[in-house]
């Protein structure tokens, strides 16, 4: 099914390095445990703040142009609204004082951590119902 793979494909070029994670950190009761690394997980309160707040706007970036990549055809124009949806990612991370790198180490972590996991939703459901 060519259609499918194509939107696929395209989500993964909208979400780009920063998103090829785990699902989403709001199923954490289904994710499986990731291997703690060898360093002990150390985050402050404001890594944390700054992951859930990223998070949360990549969640909603994700809502707008995730469909609207689905219904174009033409592959210029996907490829026109993949490079606007990366743009509009890599804006949110700045903001939010992260690079690409940096969200997926705090996303690594979160995940490898059961108090962090937890943590990080809570934060995240503040974010959410602030917003």
């Amino acid at each position: 099914m060519k259609n499918s793979f194509t939107r696929s494909a395209c989500f993964a070029t909208l979400t780009g390095l920063v998103f090829l994670s785990p699902p989403p950190l709001t199923d954490a009761q289904d994710l499986p445990k990731q291997s703690q690394s060898a360093e002990p997980t150390k985050l402050s309160d404001k890594d944390l703040r700054a992951f859930a707040k990223a998070y949360v706007a990549y969640q909603k970036l994700r809502q707008t142009y995730e469909p609207r990549l689905g219904k174009i055809q033409d592959p210029k124009e996907k490829q026109k609204l993949q490079q606007e949806g990366d743009a509009k990612v890599k804006e949110a991370l700045e903001k939010h004082g992260l690079t690409p790198q940096s969200y997926n180490r705090l996303f690594a972590a979160v995940n490898g951590n059961e108090q962090l996991r937890q943590k990080a939703l809570k934060l995240i459901n503040e974010e959410r119902s602030g917003s």
